[in-house]
């Protein structure tokens, strides 16, 4: 049996698609039974469209600015086991997540081994900071390189330095895992432009002592020190990797059913 449509109703959908309004096309049949059920006014009644339209609105934003951001997975401050890594300063990494840091253009450099849990703490600020309405780009180190490289050699890098501008807080993961070679002046370029212009999260492995054996420069590794340790909060992520920690208890409970 075919349905028919309440030529008003497809009237509303089509006002609706002319004014691109789609959370008010997918929400109206309902709202207009709830608001005849509760003898809502009118204007109570378009109050409520307007909500959905601009909830609709903030999830779509929400969304696109997630898949912008390129995260790798979306973790969030909620899903981390800070009992796993103790010595972690929480009272230091609850605040971070309300983004003032981002504000003040101030950087956050999340220093430990690997599997302690650093890109999960870098990705959970950077969701919260995408939440807040800032815009943000996760990327690792070593294929920040390789897109530098190539800028560099196709004469356009400083067009593409300039499209990391628009982000108010860029996430630099990995640092420290490969050796930088020819990109280093790149990478030390890259976060000069950011300096007190944009914020900046690091994840690495190396202790601020170490940065030079990746860099293969003393005198620009000190230099880029200088820049991202300037109004910045270093977090230090001391403990055993969670990673390995679970893998060894997978091991445990293996051996005690086999």
């Amino acid at each position: 049996m075919t349905e028919i449509l309440d030529p008003k109703e497809a009237l509303v959908d089509i006002y609706c698609k002319q004014l691109k309004l789609p959370g008010l096309k997918a929400t109206f049949r309902d709202m207009a039974r709830d608001a005849a059920a509760l003898n809502q006014t009118p204007v109570a009644f378009l109050a409520g469209c307007l909500a959905a339209e601009v909830e609709s609105r903030a999830k779509k934003r929400l969304s696109t600015r997630l898949k912008q951001a390129r995260f790798p997975e979306i973790k969030t401050i909620e899903t981390f086991d800070f009992t796993s890594i103790p010595k972690l300063p929480k009272n230091t990494i609850i605040p971070l997540i309300e983004c003032k840091f981002i504000k003040d253009r101030e950087n956050i450099i999340c220093v430990g081994q690997s599997g302690t849990g650093k890109t999960h703490i870098a990705t959970a600020i950077g969701v919260a900071a995408i939440q807040e309405g800032f815009k943000v780009k996760f990327t690792k180190v070593s294929d920040l390189i390789q897109e530098l490289l190539l800028a560099e050699s196709e004469y356009r890098l400083p067009r593409y330095l300039k499209t990391w501008n628009k982000f108010d807080l860029v996430i630099l993961d990995e640092l420290g895992y490969i050796n930088l070679g020819a990109g280093s002046p790149l990478l030390f370029q890259f976060c000069s432009e950011r300096y007190e212009k944009g914020s900046l999260i690091i994840t690495t492995n190396l202790e601020f002592s170490r940065w030079g054996e990746v860099f293969g420069d003393n005198a620009l590794t000190v230099a880029l020190l200088d820049r991202v340790t300037h109004h910045a909060h270093v977090i230090p992520f001391i403990g055993e990797s969670y990673r390995f920690k679970e893998s060894k208890q997978n091991i445990v409970l293996k051996n005690l059913t086999d």
